[in-house]
């Protein structure tokens, strides 16, 4: 026997397939791939090892960023674009896995 199906039950199931779809759980950060961003866009200024210091002495070591404030509060700005972290930094931003990628080497150095 089959019950016929309302236009509004057929809303509701794809509204609540949508909402499940959102909720799953983003990739995986991947701290290498973070580690090559930084090697590509901050190693000529910044130091993004635990020991050496930075090529510029005014880009502080990526090593004491969690000094001053947690790493997970660059998000935004890796996102939207740092405009000027120091005077010579140029303007750059990192897509939403390439932030997450960052942060996760960000981490390894604490």
């Amino acid at each position: 026997m089959m019950f016929p199906i309302s236009p509004f039950t057929m809303r509701g199931a794809f509204l609540v397939a949508g909402l499940l779809a959102s909720t799953a759980p983003a990739a995986a950060e991947n701290p290498q791939q973070g580690k090559r961003l930084a090697l590509t866009y901050c190693a000529g200024c910044h130091s993004i090892d635990k020991v050496s210091p930075s090529p510029l002495k005014i880009a502080p070591p990526f090593r004491t960023l969690h000094e001053h404030y947690p790493v997970e509060q660059l998000q935004e700005a890796l996102a939207e674009g740092i405009i000027t972290g120091h005077p010579t930094m140029p303007q750059f931003s990192f897509d939403g896995d390439q932030v997450g990628d960052f942060i996760a080497f960000l981490k390894t150095l604490e």
